[in-house]
């Protein structure tokens, strides 16, 4: 009872999925840095997540994962399923007793796929618009193919809610971990728009700063942060950006500009 994209740019991997069901990102997407992702659903085998992963951290091809896992499952005609490993071609499949409308488009890198949807338009305009975003980062991108396949009529029972999980080596939090972006609206009348909007403000506190952008803290400049911040009741740049959780944006000496513009109130 979902739609969902999964999807590869360089060696980062990511699932987002939308669904009349409460909390469809908690069951869909599984991914592991460096092997790949996959999106179990319809009446969805959570074994798959597991076991799946295991086949392509050694390697095994998503079309072969996606041919094992369903192999061995005896409630396969109820399955549906979406595999893409760290290179080639994604994989899809969907059981012959998913209701309609349902089924899934591949290419390389990718995998898209749903069921009770209002029709096959729903996975098209997800794949056109996957293709024609690749100049965004990866979390961006799959939510604006989910976006078009919302637009689309997506989910033919309705909408209740949408997510977005991508991993990549060394982008967790501090650089702590491999989950680069985790965001969930479990329950909620407009679930992909409202998901969009997280991402934004999972962008503006957590997205690295481009080097190019960078603004020397000097003159007129330094002078107006310093008044800033007395203003707001603080001491310093980093005692300010530790409250307002934009610690990860600082860069000794320089501001980004989007610290800059939230300091000065406008974003």
């Amino acid at each position: 009872m979902t739609f969902s994209i999964v999807a590869r740019v360089g060696d980062a991997h990511g699932v987002a999925v939308a669904s009349k069901f409460l909390a469809a990102a908690a069951v869909v997407p599984a991914a592991e840095a460096g092997a790949g992702a996959l999106a179990t659903q319809a009446w969805a085998n959570i074994a798959f997540g597991p076991q799946g992963l295991a086949l392509l951290r050694t390697g095994v091809r998503a079309e072969d994962v996606v041919a094992g896992l369903v192999a061995s499952d005896p409630g396969r005609a109820q399955r549906q399923l979406g595999v893409v490993g760290a290179d080639g071609d994604g994989a899809t499949y969907t059981g012959d007793e998913c209701p309609s409308w349902a089924g899934g488009v591949v290419g390389d890198g990718y995998a898209i796929q749903g069921n009770i949807l209002t029709g096959p338009e729903v996975v098209r305009e997800m794949e056109a618009a996957w293709l024609a975003s690749a100049e965004l980062p990866l979390a961006e991108r799959l939510v604006a193919a989910l976006a078009a396949g919302d637009a689309a009529g997506g989910d033919s029972r309705g909408r209740q809610s949408a997510g977005v999980y991508v991993v990549e080596a060394g982008a967790g939090y501090a650089g702590a971990g491999d989950v680069a972006c985790d965001l969930r609206v479990d329950d909620h009348p407009d679930p992909v728009t409202e998901l969009r909007r997280l991402l934004g403000v999972h962008e503006l506190l957590f997205g690295r700063p481009d080097p190019d952008s960078l603004l020397r803290i000097e003159g007129e400049l330094a002078e107006e942060i310093e008044a800033r911040l007395k203003e707001l009741g603080h001491a310093t740049l980093d005692q300010w950006a530790g409250v307002e959780n934009l610690e990860g944006r600082l860069v000794e000496g320089k501001i980004d500009p989007i610290v800059l513009a939230r300091l000065r109130g406008e974003i």
